[in-house]
């Protein structure tokens, strides 16, 4: 059984004609724990009640980084209430995102990332951090803001195999998705194949960044079971294994058994 530790099924537009249909086909595709994303202030109150319907599901919450203009202290306290409900696992997704120049400015994406690092460690809740193109600056401010003491998880992590080192001494578990499929994206399957075992999570980012043979296309919770059967593949693994291995690390990253 797997743990999809990142999906934004319960808000993503591309599943509002088929939502129930899409989680139907996660379960039947051996999808028995799953976590869903709130990463903006209006869609945290959806992202939850998501999460509070389904006893397999759990929920992160958090301002992405092309939101951070967002954040104050309404968008803090919002956090801060929706962290009271034992579906709450993680602050997240939080970080930067170098990539779209036109969101939100990036000394303004850094700032609040700090803050919410610092919110994260109040709570003493994991971060499920976001990184896009801007790989120094997320491990440097995570060093600066000691996120080691809640560690959690790098998301769709796209980094070489050095920062993978960094983030691990830093008490986090790396997100393995669709990309380490890609032919072009050597240096990803490098990184799944190196991680120790008991660090890998398992996750889709759906409706983005499909596996092959989907990629270009929607992308489904449930398949995170390819991603499962790929890096078995690469490891020389049952895709039992991996199963085994990463549920016990996605609990474990968010403290579902403490």
């Amino acid at each position: 059984m797997l743990f999809n530790t990142h999906s934004h099924v319960d808000t993503g537009r591309q599943f509002a004609v088929d939502r129930d249909e899409v989680v139907a086909r996660a379960r039947e595709m051996g999808v028995s724990q799953l976590m869903v994303i709130g990463f903006e202030r209006a869609l945290i109150p959806v992202t939850l009640a998501f999460a509070e319907r389904h006893d397999w599901v759990w929920a992160a919450v958090g301002i992405h980084p092309t939101s951070a203009l967002e954040w104050g202290p309404d968008a803090e306290r919002e956090l801060r209430e929706a962290a009271r409900s034992p579906k709450v696992r993680a602050i997240g997704e939080v970080g930067l995102d170098y990539y779209w120049k036109d969101k939100a400015p990036f000394e303004v994406q850094r700032d609040v990332f700090r803050q919410q690092i610092r919110l994260a460690r109040d709570l003493g809740l994991p971060l499920v951090i976001h990184n896009r193109d801007a790989h120094e600056d997320v491990v440097r401010i995570l060093e600066e803001e000691g996120a080691d003491e809640v560690g959690g998880i790098m998301h769709c992590f796209s980094g070489d195999w050095e920062m993978a080192e960094r983030c691990l001494a830093l008490n986090f578990y790396i997100g393995i998705g669709g990309t380490v499929t890609y032919k072009n994206n050597p240096v990803g399957r490098e990184v799944a194949q190196r991680l120790p075992l008991d660090r890998i999570v398992l996750e889709t980012d759906d409706p983005y960044l499909a596996p092959v043979p989907y990629r270009g296309k929607r992308n489904e919770p449930g398949y995170v079971r390819i991603v499962a059967e790929f890096v078995a593949e690469l490891r020389g693994l049952t895709l039992e294994a991996i199963a085994e291995a990463t549920m016990a690390n996605a609990r474990r990253a968010l403290r579902l058994d403490a």
